[in-house]
């Protein structure tokens, strides 16, 4: 992977985001949640695709971000849905480190 983060979105350092943290971020108009599950990093849209709520805030259980509107659940891993009511996955984006931090993209 490129150390170029020309296009890519600062989140953060490691030391900033330790395991079970999470930070939201936007590549222009598009939130993504960041989070941190046992020292491995992975980036979501941060919306409900059930009812275009925030997910960050949510309880993380295992890999799964549960909305905290209506219990929906998605993988951080995928976004692909574990619980209705939402059945829709969200969007799932790539994270890297390099210069001694952390970075994500829109890369849709």
């Amino acid at each position: 992977m490129s150390d170029d983060v020309s296009n890519w979105v600062y989140v953060g350092t490691r030391s900033e985001m330790l395991p079970g943290e999470f930070r939201v971020v936007f590549d222009g108009d598009t939130p993504i949640a960041v989070y941190n599950i046992d020292g491995d990093l992975y980036a979501v849209e941060d919306v409900c695709t059930h009812d275009g709520g925030d997910l960050a805030g949510g309880e993380v259980h295992g890999f799964e971000v549960e909305c905290p509107r209506h219990g929906a659940r998605f993988d951080v891993r995928t976004g692909a849905v574990m619980c209705p009511p939402a059945y829709e996955p969200i969007a799932s984006f790539p994270v890297k480190e390099a210069h001694g931090g952390i970075w994500t993209r829109d890369d849709r």
